[in-house]
């Protein structure tokens, strides 16, 4: 779904990467952005999608459409495909499909709602209902975009053009499971209640975004194409190196671009496209469309104030500007850098924030029209809505509505909602510790949504007891999905804090959840970094748009048990943290012997040629022995790969695979860690493989290689990958340009073309900015620029060396330069080590 979404509840806006490091070692981050999938390759996924229908007891009038595609962990793709009846899609019905590089689907998550038409597997009168269902609407789109305009706003103005999509609605009733008959209603569990679908109506999801005034009127409505009455309704709107003063958080280091002798507030190092081709701020100079990007004629900005209602573009309107940049800067680090994920769309694309929205404006809201976040300059109950937490949260919006995109209604709405809050409490933590690392760290947020915007000094939204608003429920009712989305995300909002930070016993404790009934009474935390990556992790694979309180634990215990295993003591506290809320029933902590199995030397990435055997072992320790192997390539299961090694015979097509293994104990209670991953690389060898790079390791000097060749040798300070000599680009702590560069050519009858290189980063750089670049690109023989394949800065330091590989397939038939260059700036330096570099052809 497309809609725009807003921080604040109605009554509120009213008043006036590659791992590092043990602790990351069994939850692998999400691959860089990758090229969408080919026609074909969409079309080879739906067939085996197709192929399923039978065992659902679907006919060939079901089918299935691609709506979205995201990188999934190294080595796998994430695809939401809806699910359709005659061509025409089932609303909130759809699959999320998990794939690896060899199209294999490795999971599959389905929200169901179509099992009722014609000879699907519903119950049996519904289908003889439906046996007959049309898809030919009685009015046509035009003229249900009419009857919802005269009915949400008859005078209002299009902010961006409204549409009509034909969907079939599902009707869809509550009821008691057959266990939960004669409870009470006080006594009701999230997990007593099941949605069953009653009938169907063929319908238009009308989307309108409007402004009466200043005042945006957004809503989605769903409309009958048969007389055009109005089926359901809900609100879509949902709330170089320069230095600048910001508001929130002191004087702070802001990336900007330098054009002439003007600055602009547009950042050049996080995202690529979208409106203005980089991450950017604009000036909506109390308007309610962006405006134009700030400039500057220094790169000193803001005065740290409170917007004082003057001129938007001097040092105090400045201000509201570099709060916005701020937390656009560190929500894309703390997403990248902790979770591999860029951006919103975890493809990349630059997204922007419009400062100074309207006059006097207390709230801030994401659009899914621009993929953009506008805040206002607040009024009589907030002061300039740009903190950190709640850009964070504003963003957050944007990653559900890239990913699961839950409607913004009922339950699916609330958790929506909780998501973002969630982001806003995360993106506050690792910003508060200095925005840069791996991790995120368990301190440094406050649980309070909005606490720095209030005037009053009261959060919007109190994470750890969300019932001190006055409003959020602290545990799920049968009720909740009757209340505002602001207020239904207080139990899963109670739920995360409980998994990141754990409970306390004492009833009188604002931490206190009578739901926990098992022992300890105050149940365990797992701590905000485990938290989060099991929470992103259900919400971008697993989550569908109608996912509810019971459908989000049972996809949540599934993405903690992928992560860190099934018996797990993180399976356990999502478990338990999803009880201490009503959802789910209660269990014990068990503290296996030992402290359960853990791996105590990890798999090695190896190298091998074409044709050899490549060994990847594994040792563990701790829990009861014997233990259980199970060895994964690009996230999937090896048949038959169940004991401590693992062997195979390595082709050219193995190159830049993952590896990794689960090991379960025998304990009565298993427990499972799994190892950190490790990379083929796969030299040149038999099977018409042809190695196209000369002297690839440096080890004969400068031989093939053009540019700054004082870079290529062995030095001091640095150390190969493999043999003797490397190519240290940077390094020199001054202003510095240095590149390295090789002509080859990729034969026309080429079938395969792998460029993979060995990269080592270190930095003395100390502040989040990309001071310094290294740009992998592709060049004709005239020098012009074909394609870039990368660009790494002095943020993406790494220990060790990390293997790089790209395809250059579509430069078949050329002769290319293949091009390091490194751009260093004045101070502090950086190292980009590079080893290793090979083109494969076959």
């Amino acid at each position: 779904m497309n809609f725009r979404k807003t921080l604040l509840a109605a009554s509120i806006a009213a008043l006036p990467l590659m791992m590092v490091g043990q602790a990351l070692a069994s939850a692998p981050i999400m691959a860089g952005p990758t090229a969408l999938q080919s026609p074909q390759q969409g079309q080879a996924l739906i067939a085996k999608l197709a192929a399923t229908r039978a065992t659902h007891g679907l006919d060939a009038d079901h089918g299935f459409s691609i709506t979205a595609q995201h990188p999934g962990v190294i080595g796998t793709r994430i695809t939401r495909a809806a699910h359709t009846y005659k061509g025409v899609r089932v609303f909130q019905s759809e699959s999320v499909v998990v794939t690896n590089d060899a199209g294999e689907i490795v999971s599959e998550s389905i929200s169901d709602r179509r099992s009722g038409l014609g000879q699907g597997s519903g119950n049996a009168s519904l289908r003889a209902r439906t046996a007959a269902f049309t898809v030919v609407p009685q009015i046509q789109n035009a003229a249900a975009i009419d009857l919802v305009i005269k009915k949400v706003s008859p005078n209002g103005v299009h902010q961006t053009p409204p549409s009509a999509e034909l969907i079939i609605y599902p009707i869809v009733t509550t009821k008691r499971a057959p266990g939960a008959l004669n409870k009470s209603e006080a006594q009701l569990n999230a997990t007593d209640l099941v949605e069953e679908v009653s009938d169907y109506a063929l319908a238009y999801l009308v989307k309108t975004r409007m402004l009466e005034g200043s005042k945006p009127v957004f809503y989605d409505t769903v409309i009958s194409a048969a007389d055009g009455s109005v089926i359901k309704q809900w609100r879509a709107l949902q709330s170089v190196a320069g230095t600048g003063k910001s508001q929130y958080n002191g004087t702070i280091p802001l990336n900007t671009t330098l054009s002439g002798t003007t600055y602009s507030m547009k950042d050049p190092s996080r995202g690529t496209g979208g409106t203005y081709g980089m991450m950017a701020i604009t000036n909506a100079n109390h308007g309610t469309s962006a405006g134009s990007v700030y400039t500057n004629t220094t790169n000193d900005w803001g005065d740290g104030l409170q917007y004082n209602g003057g001129s938007t573009t001097n040092a105090n309107g400045q201000t509201a500007a570099v709060n916005a940049m701020w937390g656009l800067m560190n929500t894309y680090d703390t997403l990248k850098n902790v979770l591999g994920w860029q951006s919103l769309d975890g493809n990349n694309t630059a997204t922007y924030i419009a400062a100074h929205v309207n006059t006097n404006y207390d709230n801030a809201y994401y659009s899914d029209g621009c993929k953009c976040m506008f805040i206002g300059d607040g009024g009589s109950g907030f002061y300039s809505l740009g903190a950190i937490d709640v850009i964070g949260h504003e963003m957050g919006h944007g990653v559900t509505n890239a990913t699961s995109d839950l409607t913004y209604s009922g339950e699916s709405g609330g958790l929506n909602e909780s998501n973002s809050d969630i982001t806003g409490e995360m993106v506050e933590a690792y910003a508060r510790a200095g925005g840069t690392g791996t991790v995120i760290p368990n301190t440094g947020n406050d649980w309070a949504t909005g606490k720095e915007i209030a005037k009053s000094g009261n959060p919007l939204r109190y994470l750890y007891k969300p019932s001190l608003d006055g409003s959020s429920p602290n545990a799920w009712t049968s009720s909740i999905g009757n209340l505002d989305v602001h207020y239904s995300s207080g139990p899963n909002n109670r739920m995360f804090y409980f998994l990141s930070q754990g409970s306390n016993a004492s009833s009188s404790s604002n931490y206190y959840s009578q739901y926990l009934v098992k022992s300890p009474a105050a149940m365990t935390g797992i701590g905000s970094d485990k938290a989060f990556r099991i929470w992103f992790k259900a919400n971008t694979t697993k989550f569908t748009a109608s996912t509810n309180y019971a459908d989000a634990r049972s996809k949540v215990i599934a993405s903690a048990a992928e992560l860190y295993g099934a018996n797990s003591k993180e399976v356990i506290a999502v478990t338990r943290a999803y009880a201490a809320i009503n959802v789910g029933a209660d269990v014990d902590e068990t503290t296996p012997p030992g402290g359960g199995v853990s791996i105590s030397s990890q798999p090695s990435s190896v190298t091998v040629t074409a044709g050899s055997t490549a060994t990847f072992s594994v040792t563990a320790t701790g829990g009861t022995a014997p233990y259980k192997y199970q060895w994964m390539r690009n996230g999937a299961n090896i048949a038959g790969a169940t004991s401590a090694t693992y062997s195979l015979t390595a082709q050219t097509a193995d190159n830049g695979a993952v590896f990794s293994v689960k090991v379960t104990d025998s304990a009565t209670s298993p427990t499972t860690a799994t190892s950190s991953n490790a990379t083929l690389t796969v030299g040149g060898g038999g099977g018409g493989t042809t190695e196209r790079i000369v002297n690839g390791g440096f080890e004969s000097s400068t031989t093939g290689w053009g540019g700054t060749t004082g870079a290529i040798g062995s030095f001091s300070g640095q150390s190969a990958y493999e043999g003797a000599r490397f190519a240290w680009l940077g390094g020199n702590g001054t202003t510095a340009t240095e590149t390295l560069t090789q002509s080859v050519a990729i034969p026309a009858a080429a079938t395969s073309a792998s460029l993979s290189f060995a990269l080592h980063i270190d930095t003395a750089e100390t502040e989040n900015v990309a001071y310094d670049k290294l740009v992998v690109t592709v060049k004709n023989s005239a020098g012009t620029v074909l394609g870039t394949l990368a660009t790494y800065t002095n943020l993406n330091k790494a220990s060790g060396y990390q293997i790089r590989t790209f395809n250059l397939l579509p430069y078949k038939g050329q002769t290319v330069t293949v091009s390091f260059a490194m751009r260093e700036d004045s101070s502090l330096q950086t190292s980009f080590v590079v080893d290793k570099v090979s083109l494969l052809t076959q």
